[in-house]
């Protein structure tokens, strides 16, 4: 696999974040995202087609589907998934590419959602018990043999992946080792790992517990090490909203990070956090010598892995040539 031609280039994801709901049964200390069950309406289709035509004529490839869990024991699990499944498959009538990142999902879910999804996702976070007893005492969706499970089924149905890690939740520096060692077993056995998200932690004004933000000059080392890490062929992504410093950015790049994620209006996740615009973006980067270039939210050498009719939106968008990868 080739992450990019030339390593002065940084690929980035024209997206925009759709949700179903912000209604989830977690409640991690940290989280500016969530909102209690039956405190956050479910979005209708009806309005997701309004959002998709709007966005048909303004560069957008990526449509991000980003909810809050539904209890897996729900009543509710039934009809979350399938909003989920309809909105997936309604932004692909409009020639979007959806991927879909919700939570931890049965095997049988993500059978399901392979069939409208050119890719997925889930944050492994951290793979240490011991946050069980802290910033996730109260998420039980966050065990950590639960969230390996999700890499291990996504290799095994041929689903190109991205997962990550949240930096700086209470977890030590040998952790982040051993998680990415945990992602890098995953990956020689089934090879469904595209990219490896490195999320430094950043304060926001809705969650429960207060917490410093992640040393940023640490960044640069973790991102160095996980390159020796993990395979050459899984690229390194870094959040540009949550690394605003011009220098450190660039610290990032150098140590091996090539990808800045799904550049969309709001991060929905860190909503105090918004994304830089990407003339902005080119400001700092194009004198430093890195060229910045779009992408699709799947990588080819995983074209092959889509059901054919994915595979003919796909090869619609790489025809066009509008986009890196």
């Amino acid at each position: 696999m080739m992450l990019v031609a030339d390593h002065r280039q940084v690929t980035y994801s024209p997206a925009y974040t759709l949700v179903p709901t912000y209604e989830c049964f977690n409640r991690c200390t940290y989280c500016n995202f969530r909102n209690d069950p039956g405190k956050s309406p479910w979005l209708k289709l009806a309005d997701t087609q309004s959002q998709l035509r709007e966005l048909k004529s303004k560069g957008i490839c990526e449509i991000l589907i980003l909810s809050g869990e539904v209890h897996p024991d729900s009543p509710r699990r039934k009809s979350w998934f399938q909003r989920i499944y309809d909105i997936c498959e309604l932004a692909l009538s409009w020639g979007f590419l959806p991927h879909t990142n919700v939570g931890p999902l049965s095997f049988l879910e993500m059978q399901e959602l392979r069939q409208v999804n050119v890719s997925m996702g889930l944050m492994l976070e951290q793979l240490t018990p011991r946050l069980l007893q802290t910033v996730h005492r109260h998420a039980p969706s966050k065990l950590p043999e639960v969230r390996l499970q999700q890499l291990e089924w996504a290799g095994q149905l041929q689903i190109p992946f991205t997962t990550g890690l949240l930096l700086g939740i209470g977890e030590r520096q040998q952790d982040w080792w051993e998680t990415l060692e945990a992602i890098a077993r995953l990956h020689c056995c089934y090879g469904q790992v595209q990219e490896v998200i490195l999320q430094p932690y950043s304060p926001g004004t809705k969650q429960t517990e207060q917490a410093p933000a992640f040393e940023l000059q640490q960044l640069p080392e973790v991102i160095a090490k996980a390159r020796q890490i993990l395979p050459a062929e899984i690229a390194l992504q870094i959040p540009p909203n949550l690394v605003p410093d011009a220098d450190w950015l660039l610290s990032c790049l150098e140590a091996g990070a090539r990808d800045l994620g799904g550049i969309s209006p709001k991060d929905e996740v860190n909503p105090d956090y918004p994304h830089p615009h990407t003339q902005k973006l080119r400001a700092i980067l194009d004198p430093a010598g890195w060229q910045l270039l779009p992408r699709l939210p799947i990588y080819p050498q995983y074209d092959g892995w889509l059901p054919n009719k994915l595979q003919a939106v796909v090869k619609q968008w790489r025809a066009a040539k509008l986009l890196h990868l």
